[in-house]
């Protein structure tokens, strides 16, 4: 669906580059229950790569830190998950209700310009984020990497 796909394209690009040890890619597509079952694994730290409309400017990226406090990770008898369906905030609803819940979660996500309209090809202003998008994915590794990212930040 046009700049939705903007994630696999960016871990296209890391699938070309050596990542440090300990640092696994994988392309999940719109398969929510499978990421998922990979987070119950066990994770110091998830980073979700997708696009977000936030009324900014197309191309625009985001760094968003998933609190844990802030999902709801309740499921009541009835609730129905679609596990075809599961977008990241399903994902980690569905995870946190199970106990499963990684060190830290951070989203990078990009501003399309379309995603209504079938197609395969990025926007313009989509693919021309690709590049800073790695390099933040990059940026981003190694925060994750360090035991500060782990500290809990003052509240203001």
């Amino acid at each position: 669906m046009g700049d939705d796909g903007f994630g696999s394209e960016v871990v296209k690009r890391l699938g070309e580059i050596e990542l440090p040890h300990g640092v696994a890619v994988m392309d999940f597509g719109t398969g929510g229950l499978n990421l998922a079952y990979e987070v119950m694994r066990g994770y110091d730290a998830l980073l979700i790569l997708d696009i977000s409309e936030q009324g900014g400017t197309p191309g625009t990226l985001y760094v968003i830190e998933a609190d844990e406090e802030s999902i709801d990770g309740s499921i009541q008898d009835g609730d129905t998950l679609n596990p075809h369906g599961m977008d990241p905030k399903t994902m980690l609803r569905f995870v946190k209700s199970i106990g499963a819940w990684p060190g830290k979660v951070v989203v990078i996500a990009c501003e399309p310009h379309t995603v209504a309209e079938i197609g395969f090809k990025l926007s313009e202003s989509v693919a021309g984020a690709l590049e800073p998008a790695v390099q933040l994915v990059l940026e981003t590794i190694a925060e994750l990497r360090t035991d500060g990212a782990y500290q809990p930040q003052p509240t203001e």
